[in-house]
């Protein structure tokens, strides 16, 4: 299956984001392998307990990612708040979810980040989860499944081709993960709880959400591919909104 969303090219500076509305989630996708310029403008942005959770990492690629990945969150947040990016505080959930005061006009936000792409969900009225993943061999697909999957996604990763396999397990993978994301609680949720399609050519939809037979009709799970070699997915509790992709150039937002 394509995207549900299309992903168009966005270089604006902080004061040309496109407005975001209530009933609206904007979605940006972006490398995290720019430049050394832009890198050393992320790393300006970070608060001192990020710039130290960054020197822990052991490879400089990873530390870079990190780098690259929370420099342009703050700079997106500031532009939605309207505020300085070095500004922001981040509060931690119980499970370990980041978050901004709303009341400083800080929006609802999830980020992701796989390989060598990131991406951010936004939304003013309603918590969010995305999950992206580099498509990649999964030898171990079915293993993995076992533990994590339920009965029902089991048996339907199993009658997948060989050949997409790998796809359908990231399908579920970033579906489910997007679900716990939104929902705030980790993997202290069971991904095994519920039950999401993952077939390729299939919809992108909640079978099942525990024993709650309208729960799944009160979510939208969308199926995303924001840039070549990866899918992602996002989740939240809310129905009819309008989503809106970008491809995001982040030297302007970085510049301002």
């Amino acid at each position: 299956m394509t995207s549900e969303v299309d992903f168009v090219p966005f270089a604006g500076g902080r004061g040309e984001l496109p407005p975001l509305e209530p009933t609206t989630v904007h979605l940006w996708s972006f490398p995290l392998d720019p430049p050394p310029a832009l890198v050393a403008a992320c790393a300006r942005l970070l608060s001192e307990d990020e710039q130290a959770r960054a020197g822990r990492f052991h490879f400089p690629r990873h530390r870079r990612r990190f780098t690259v990945g929370r420099g342009v969150l703050r700079a997106l947040l500031a532009a939605y708040a309207g505020a300085d990016p070095q500004a922001l505080r981040f509060a931690y959930g119980e499970k370990g979810k980041p978050s901004l005061d709303r009341r400083s006009g800080a929006p609802e936000f999830n980020l992701s980040n796989s390989h060598e792409q990131a991406l951010i969900g936004v939304a003013r009225s309603v918590p969010l989860g995305v999950d992206l993943e580099h498509l990649r061999p999964m030898p171990d697909a079915a293993a993995i499944a076992e533990r994590f999957f339920s009965a029902a996604e089991r048996q339907a990763l199993a009658r997948v081709s060989a050949a997409e396999k790998a796809r359908a397990f990231f399908h579920a993978w970033t579906r489910k993960e997007a679900y716990v994301k939104a929902v705030g609680d980790g993997l202290s949720l069971p991904l095994a709880s519920f039950d999401v399609s993952l077939r390729p050519g299939e919809p992108c939809r909640f079978l099942a959400l525990g024993g709650d037979p309208d729960a799944a009709r009160r979510w939208s799970l969308h199926h995303l591919e924001p840039a070549p070699g990866y899918v992602g997915a996002l989740a939240f509790e809310a129905r009819g909104f309008r989503l809106r992709g970008f491809a995001l150039d982040p030297t302007a937002l970085l510049a301002a």
